[in-house]
């Protein structure tokens, strides 16, 4: 298991656009995959779980995940959201 915290910046937080992009993009690994805020914990590639988190911009929260390709997926996520879902 991997796990890394991160800050969500960008203006409109984790909602519609930047969590499809976030979802699709968690869907190309095959480790089991999950974004914690506060006390939840949903799977990262399901969009109504990570819409149901109500992530806005400043929010911390924590990608882990579990399988053969568990750090490249958590780094790559945590770019994606460093990088303000901008590829």
């Amino acid at each position: 298991m991997f796990s890394k915290e991160v800050v969500v910046q960008n203006q409109v937080g984790l909602h519609a656009r930047p969590a499809t992009f976030f979802i699709q993009k968690a869907n190309e690994f095959k480790s089991s995959i999950w974004v914690e805020k506060e006390e939840r914990k949903v799977n990262a590639k399901s969009l109504l779980g990570v819409l149901s988190l109500g992530i806005t911009k400043g929010t911390s929260i924590t990608i882990i995940a579990d399988g053969a390709d568990e750090e490249e997926a958590v780094k790559t996520l945590v770019e994606l959201i460093a990088s303000n879902f901008v590829e």
